[in-house]
This record gives C-alpha cells, sequence and structure tokens, in this order.
C-alpha cells in the first residue's frame, strides 16, 4: 500500500474512526501475534486436529503482508477483502475459507474509499457501530460457511461472545477502544470455555469425547485476532 496511505494516521487513525491506517494496523498486528503465538497454535492443534493450524495461519498472513504491499491505496472494506481474499488461496484446512469468508464480508461492509485516516473527520469514517456491525458480518460468514454453533468447540465459540460483547458495550455508550476492549475480553473467555466441550463439528469431532479437556485451536486464534483489534484500537 502507498506510504502516504499508510502513514496518514500517527497514531492509529482518527480517535474513534475505523479508517484505512487502522484496519491495516489490525492486519499487520494479527500477523505479528499469529507469528508470535504460531507453536502454541500447532501444539492446540496437534491434540485435537491436523497440528498444523500455527503454520497455515502464519503462512497466510505472511501472504496478506505481502499483498498489502501490493495494494493500490484503498479504504478499509477494500484492504480487509483483500486480506480475505488472500486467506482463502493461501491458507490450508479449514482456516483459510473460513477466515477469508470473515474478512471478506467484514470488508463488503466497511467504505472503500482511498483516503487516508487523518483527512477525514471522525464521522466520515466508520464508527465503533459500525465496525460492530461489519465485525457481526464476519461472525455469520462464518456461521453459514461452517455451520457450526455455540457450543460445538470451533471458532464460532470465541467469535459469538465477542460480537455480543462489543455490541453490549457500544450499547452501554463505549466508544471503538472500549468495545473493541470487551470484545477481546470475551473472545479470550470464549476460547478458553471450549477446553471442556466436546467437538462436534471439524476433524476434532472425530476423536468423540477425546477431544474434551483441549483448548480449540480456531478459537484460541479468533481471541488473538479480537486481541489485535484492542491492541491498534487503544493507540
Amino acid at each position: 500500500m502507498d506510504n502516504a496511505v499508510r502513514d496518514g494516521a500517527a497514531e492509529g487513525g482518527a480517535a474513534e474512526g475505523f479508517g484505512t491506517a487502522r484496519a491495516e494496523a489490525w492486519v499487520r498486528a494479527i500477523a505479528t501475534a499469529v507469528e508470535k503465538e504460531q507453536d502454541r497454535l500447532t501444539e492446540l492443534d496437534s491434540a485435537i486436529g491436523d497440528g498444523d493450524h500455527g503454520s497455515n495461519l502464519r503462512r497466510g498472513f505472511a501472504a496478506v503482508l505481502t499483498a498489502l504491499d501490493g495494494l493500490d491505496p484503498a479504504g478499509p472494506g477494500a484492504l480487509l477483502n483483500r486480506t480475505g481474499t488472500t486467506l482463502i488461496s493461501k491458507v490450508g484446512g479449514a482456516s483459510g475459507p473460513l477466515y477469508g469468508k470473515a474478512f471478506r464480508a467484514i470488508g463488503a461492509a466497511l467504505p472503500d474509499t482511498a483516503l487516508p485516516d487523518t483527512a477525514l473527520p471522525d464521522t466520515a469514517l466508520p464508527d465503533a457501530a459500525a465496525l460492530g456491525e461489519a465485525l457481526a458480518a464476519g461472525l455469520d460468514a462464518i456461521r453459514a460457511l461452517g455451520k457450526a454453533e455455540p457450543g460445538d468447540k470451533t471458532i464460532v465459540d470465541a467469535y459469538t461472545p465477542a460480537v455480543a460483547a462489543y455490541r453490549a458495550a457500544v450499547a452501554a455508550g463505549a466508544g471503538l477502544p472500549g468495545a473493541a476492549s470487551a470484545a477481546a475480553a470475551a473472545a479470550e473467555q470464549g476460547a478458553r470455555d471450549t477446553v471442556p466441550l466436546q467437538a462436534r463439528k471439524g476433524r476434532a469431532s472425530y476423536l468423540g469425547p477425546r477431544s474434551i479437556g483441549h483448548q480449540d485451536p480456531g478459537a484460541t486464534s479468533t481471541a488473538l485476532i479480537f486481541r489485535a483489534l484492542a491492541e491498534v484500537t487503544a493507540a
């Protein structure tokens, strides 16, 4: 992406808006988190899956960073759509299509206007409520593709409470940083809450009762995604 757009907001964008700079910062923060937590994600997936969740996501987000470097100036919607398209094409297993569809849905709900955040007033950028609806669209995309429900021991078990907490925070008057922080905490708790569940979807479901006692790797990576959002919106 053009450096003028990338550097358009020295502190990650306007205080309460989610524009191009914040969207890119979010994706880059996810890539950093996945790189750092790759071994943990792989360990979790080795217990109840194919053992490649960490390496697949690391490879996928490395490809996303390359794709963003070659992206013409774009709004947050186009940037996140490119993120999703790249994940679908580069990440194996179920996580590529699931996260890819989610990011494409999030992107579709946000504007494509190619302007740096500081060129716009807060009111011209997607606000906390708008981002919340975009995140909810991402959840809908995951559920439509994976056919998973809360309690199935999947990504949905972290993503669903994250969206609920985000919306509740906005309804209570929180801005973007507060809503994102609430979502991250809820996603992390949701991931921990998968430990006593028996998997009913995906590779882990083949283990039946033996899947109980293990934290779901997809829910764990979802928590990383929401924590990254909290970090960049707090900046």
